[in-house]
């Protein structure tokens, strides 16, 4: 992919990474993510055009909203910077592949659920379901783009299963995870589906891991409990966006030494088979 257009797409996280923090802000609350316009939470002053620069203003108003002085939580430029450096990771791993604006839009969606389920341990369905869809109008116009129309049944089945998985967890023990984890778990089964079940499974094993991880370590520093909550959807978040990332000689690796009989050719990216 050429610099400048990784460069465009770097910019384009930014600027969808400042539309992310309005709707972590707004989306818990029930409130309009459209109107009114942006506006200091602490005195209610509506935020000029060069105080909205993704993470260059917070840096040039010195994390003070110019108005009241109140400060502005570090969350607005991490999502920011985040969301741009997620888009640049994408795009040299994707290329100018029919997918990539899917694996985009799934990964921006993913970032502002994992976002309001560190802040409200929520997990809305007003951006499970948006993201849901237009991941799936993006795969079905990358299926359209290169013809590859199993994929799409493929990414059903992940979505259906994924879903079912969890919903039967939640149906035995509710006390494990909420019912916006099982939400979640079908989004994930949508965004990974088009690349093979293993994907799936990777990022369900890897957030799981991470969670468990974490707890643990918690437990062992006296800073928690087994009581203790933690943002299941963070997890499972972070074990997609790596699946994405990493997923593939993973999962190769896995592939050649569980079958004696694999072969050694090299990986190929969704972009050569598409």
């Amino acid at each position: 992919m050429p610099p400048t257009l990784v460069l465009i797409i770097g910019l384009l996280g930014l600027a969808v990474g400042s539309f992310l923090n309005v709707a972590v802000s707004r989306v818990p609350a029930g409130l309009s993510v459209v109107r009114p316009r942006s506006a200091c939470p602490g005195c209610a002053t509506p935020i000029a055009a060069r105080d909205n620069i993704p993470v260059v203003s917070w840096l040039l108003l010195g994390r003070r909203c110019r108005a009241c002085r109140v400060p502005i939580p570090a969350r607005y430029p991490l999502i920011e910077g985040l969301t741009a450096l997620l888009f640049v990771a994408m795009a040299l791993r994707f290329g100018r592949s029919e997918v990539l604006p899917a694996v985009l839009v799934f990964t921006a969606g993913l970032l502002a659920l994992a976002a309001c389920d560190a802040e409200h341990f929520l997990l809305p369905k007003r951006l499970i379901y948006p993201t849901l869809g237009l991941t799936a109008a993006c795969l079905l116009a990358a299926a359209a783009a290169t013809g590859q129309w199993h994929r799409l049944g493929v990414t059903a089945v992940c979505g259906v299963g994924g879903f079912a998985v969890f919903f039967a967890l939640f149906w035995v023990r509710p006390a494990w995870l909420g019912f916006g984890d099982v939400r979640l778990a079908g989004l994930l089964g949508t965004g990974l589906g088009w690349f093979g079940p293993s994907y799936l499974v990777f990022a369900l094993l890897a957030g799981s891991a991470a969670g468990l991880v974490l707890g643990l370590a918690l437990m062992a520093a006296g800073r928690a409990t087994r009581q203790t909550r933690l943002p299941f959807g963070v997890f499972l978040a972070a074990g997609a966006i790596a699946a994405l990332l990493i997923g593939a000689p993973v999962i190769h690796w896995y592939e050649t030494v569980s079958d004696p009989y694999a072969t050694s050719a090299p990986l190929t990216t969704v972009r050569d088979r598409s």
